[in-house]
């Protein structure tokens, strides 16, 4: 990792202390053990460890080995709280929609529902369009049920809605249909909430574990048959794994 004050000039120092916490993050380890990770004598490596030291960025018991301070953690919170989801995830709408060509929506959750907060048309002629704010069905969306699979609070009582002859309402089948979609990774839904419109979610997760957002991917159900989506359901998973990792997920 290189620190530069003028482009293409490193700053050796720095350079050097940033390679230690690399070399820190394989494991604890004394001076000499770092010294030669980085290629410094041990005399060098003990310096840059005192400074990192004070800093909070390592830290060591009495005679024992160095490892990464705590300090770093707190560092690593501000980033990541700061970071937006939306940001962060309009790379990966804009990818995903221009690779499948259809509609491809970001929703977060908030309480018992999710919410649609950014979404990016497909390309297609006709295509299913996404609507701000618009909270999703849990039973009845593919959305809804990732979140109903991952957000325990969130799982409807008895007396489920039914919107078309495909909509869920039995509560023991939305139990089945949701391990299904835990065990899987991801959910589907056809024509389940509107008769002709098929979609696929997958969820997004934070640095805790949490559910932070869903992406979806949804269709006229015409050409969003069971073959497209199953074209469609790699290019899905693999932009929440980077969006997950994104949020430190």
């Amino acid at each position: 990792m290189a620190v530069t004050g003028e482009p293409g000039r490193q700053v050796g120092s720095v350079g050097r202390a940033l390679a230690l916490l690399d070399a820190l993050a394989e494991g604890p380890a004394g001076v000499n053990a770092l010294a030669r990770r980085i290629g410094v004598n041990p005399s060098s490596a003990s310096r840059l460890l005192a400074t990192l030291e004070r800093g909070g960025l390592v830290a060591r018991d009495p005679g024992g080995p160095y490892r990464l301070g705590l300090h770093l953690v707190a560092l690593a919170d501000r980033v990541l709280d700061s970071l937006d989801v939306r940001d962060l995830a309009r790379p990966h709408l804009r990818a995903l929609a221009e690779a499948t060509g259809e509609t491809v929506s970001l929703s977060v959750p908030d309480g018992e529902q999710a919410v649609t907060v950014d979404f990016v048309p497909g390309a297609s002629t006709v295509v299913s369009m996404a609507r701000l704010g618009r909270p999703s069905v849990g039973h009845a969306t593919s959305t809804g049920k990732v979140l109903l699979a991952h957000v325990a609070a969130a799982v409807p009582p008895a007396g489920l809605a039914s919107f078309t002859d495909r909509t869920i309402t039995d509560p023991r089948a939305l139990a089945a249909e949701l391990d299904r979609v835990r065990a899987q990774g991801w959910a589907a839904s056809e024509g389940e909430r509107e008769p002709d419109l098929n979609a696929l979610a997958a969820p997004v997760f934070g640095r805790g574990g949490e559910l932070a957002a869903i992406l979806s991917v949804q269709g006229p159900a015409a050409r969003m048959d069971a073959a497209r989506r199953a074209e469609v359901l790699p290019r899905l998973l693999e932009a929440a794994v980077a969006l997950s990792r994104a949020l430190g997920g």
